[in-house]
């Protein structure tokens, strides 16, 4: 299967009145067409920047991004709208990322009629293929956000991605905002559509079991930086970074019966603002040494299982 995206040493960082902050810290990875990367990790440890950035809403500091072997790190505006058929993103608040003014068939529309390369009538024919794809009925075409869940308008949001027909989509936490009943609709949906369409997707996510459920491989972030890469399966199966055992030993399981050791994380988060070189985990994790100050790199711990850790071999012995 083709490589559709490679991520090279990628970095954003943000000017603020303490120094740069380093939000996304030469992150590396590839996706193969038509398989979901899973990016997990605490609020503000720069997955949804790293999204932005992999389409141009942000623009990176170094790095670079290669799209079908092609590097669009510093594509200008036309290659930019170009890409933007083939590159489309789906947003975590599905009320406060749409028009209020605009219905939702005009929602639907408005990258169509912005593409220029349809008539009226092919755009209007379009736009209800696409909403009926996605599953929305035909009477909520003239409905406006506010008056309708937040389901439905997430639908609206993923339709105005698709509209396009992209192959590859970043989804920034899509279910988050949404009740859990409901998230289970809008995932099952985007699985569908993946298959149909032979979709790409780079999903971002906090929760844990959302993203066991959809992704191929993980990449586990901290702090800007990419800890752990691995296989889904094997992840859940074999977590081999502290911050990994961690993350999921917080996932609750439903039976009562089964006992689960809860890792509990002390001392204080690191600051992202000019961040001395070594492990930025290295504050709370109870396996420090002074070998964690050293800087750290992935290594293949395993055949596609990626770690940042000096010490783990020591820790998973």
């Amino acid at each position: 299967m083709s490589q559709i995206l490679e991520v090279k040493n990628l970095k954003k960082y943000f000017k603020t009145p303490r120094g740069m902050l380093h939000a996304v810290d030469d992150v590396s990875f590839s996706i193969e067409q038509g398989k979901t990367v899973g990016v997990v990790g605490e609020s503000g440890c720069g997955k949804s920047t790293l999204g932005r950035t992999l389409i141009h809403l942000l623009e990176s500091t170094d790095g670079k991004i290669f799209f079908h072997g092609e590097d669009i790190t510093h594509a200008d505006k036309k290659k930019l709208r170009e890409l933007r058929e083939n590159m489309q993103i789906i947003f975590q608040d599905p009320f406060s990322s749409l028009n209020p003014r605009m219905t939702a068939f005009e929602t639907v529309k408005e990258p169509l009629t912005l593409a220029g390369k349809w008539s009226k009538e092919e755009i209007g024919q379009r736009a209800e293929a696409i909403m009926e794809t996605v599953g929305l009925d035909a009477r909520l075409r003239n409905s406006y956000p506010h008056e309708l869940d937040g389901g439905r308008r997430q639908r609206i949001g993923i339709a105005r991605a698709l509209a396009l027909n992209p192959e590859f989509v970043v989804c920034d936490e899509p279910v988050s905002a949404l009740d859990v009943s409901i998230q289970a609709q809008i995932l099952n949906l985007m699985q569908d559509l993946q298959e149909q369409r032979g979709l790409t997707y780079v999903f971002i996510t906090h929760d844990l079991s959302v993203v066991r459920h959809i992704s191929d491989e993980i990449c586990v972030m901290y702090l800007g930086q990419m800890v752990e890469k691995s296989p889904a399966k094997e992840l859940f199966k074999k977590p081999m970074h502290p911050y990994t055992k961690a993350l999921l030993s917080a996932i609750p399981i439903p039976d009562i019966h089964v006992k689960k050791e809860r890792i509990l994380l002390t001392g204080e988060v690191t600051s992202p603002i000019e961040p001395k070189p070594g492990c930025r985990f290295a504050a709370r994790c109870p396996y420090a040494s002074e070998a964690c100050r050293e800087p750290q790199k992935l290594s293949e711990i395993s055949k596609g299982h990626f770690v940042s850790c000096v010490r783990v071999n020591e820790i998973n012995e």
